[in-house]
């Protein structure tokens, strides 16, 4: 079954000896700022790799189609889709490296064999232009079966373990104000990490204001508590996202999804925290404040 070898391959630790280095020199040269944040997706609300392979993917499995069915008349349209799909998977490639470089353990390998995967793809339709008809056919055959194989691998990362999926979307918090520390274990500059109803809130107090936002970072989860904070924003410590503490917005990325903010307060000498209702949601003008809108179904098995 497919999912035994991907196991296999999540734990092949052979693999690293290949994986590290080259995941230093992907960290090295998305370093900047502004390259960070194009390829990670930061100004599109989403993680912009996966949006990109539906153009490869298209492409190519429509020129493979009009391989099969189109006739000779045919040949034309499918080299040009052939050539878009070449043009879209170098872009597609840079954003993979750039989420990919994040990674470690079992979703790097994995992701090492993706990217491998997806080289050999693009070498095959690259030189299926180059080939005469015959021939040209047979190598795009063969690249959109690396193709097929490389997509598998994409959704495992994605759907099985998690990769790069907002580590906050099936947080709620409480829809009342819920009381999650004294007031006076945080003094004004200082921040603490609390619970409110199961979800991690991440509380910093100012001469004017009680700031709250989700303390588990919607990139990969890393503990925002446990990071530095500056200039009224708070940086990651694993990958270096930095989100606005007024509004959860993203101020740097690689992360793509706001920060889950909250109201608070104090009273009774208690730090206070609810979901801002939707009401007020807009009076804070911010990026994050918006899980009051997510509600959970569950389905009868009836229905």
């Amino acid at each position: 079954m497919p999912h035994r070898a991907v196991h296999r391959l999540e734990n092949a630790e052979g693999l690293d000896k290949v994986a590290e280095p080259v995941s230093s020199a992907v960290q090295w040269a998305v370093r900047p700022r502004i390259v960070r944040d194009l390829l990670s997706g930061t100004k599109l609300g989403h993680p912009l790799h996966p949006a990109l392979t539906d153009a490869a993917i298209g492409a190519w499995s429509m020129a493979g189609l009009l391989d099969l069915a189109g006739g000779s008349e045919a040949e034309p349209v499918a080299d040009l889709l052939t050539a878009a799909g070449v043009a879209a998977a170098v872009p597609t490639a840079l954003t993979g490296l750039n989420d990919w470089c994040d990674t470690l353990g079992a979703e790097r390998r994995v992701g090492l064999v993706h990217a491998g995967i997806n080289t050999a793809a693009l070498a095959l339709y690259a030189a299926s232009l180059f080939a005469r008809t015959r021939k040209a056919k047979a190598l795009r055959f063969a690249g959109f079966t690396a193709m097929g194989v490389s997509a598998y691998l994409g959704g495992h990362l994605t759907f099985t373990r998690g990769l790069n999926v907002n580590r906050t979307a099936w947080q709620q918090g409480p829809d009342d104000w819920t009381p999650v520390l004294a007031a006076s274990e945080l003094a004004e500059g200082e921040h603490r990490t609390a619970d409110a109803d199961g979800v991690r809130i991440l509380l910093y107090r100012t001469a004017t204001k009680l700031h709250a936002i989700a303390a588990t970072c919607t990139h990969m989860g890393g503990p925002l508590g446990e990071g530095t904070i500056e200039n009224g924003c708070v940086t990651c410590p694993w990958h270096g996202s930095t989100f606005r503490l007024d509004d959860g917005g993203i101020e740097r990325g690689p992360a793509s999804a706001p920060q889950p903010c909250y109201e608070a307060r104090i009273q009774n000498g208690r730090i206070e925290v609810r979901v801002p209702p939707p009401g007020a949601q807009s009076d804070m003008a911010n990026e994050g404040a918006h899980r009051r809108t997510r509600h959970l179904l569950t389905r009868t098995p009836a229905s």
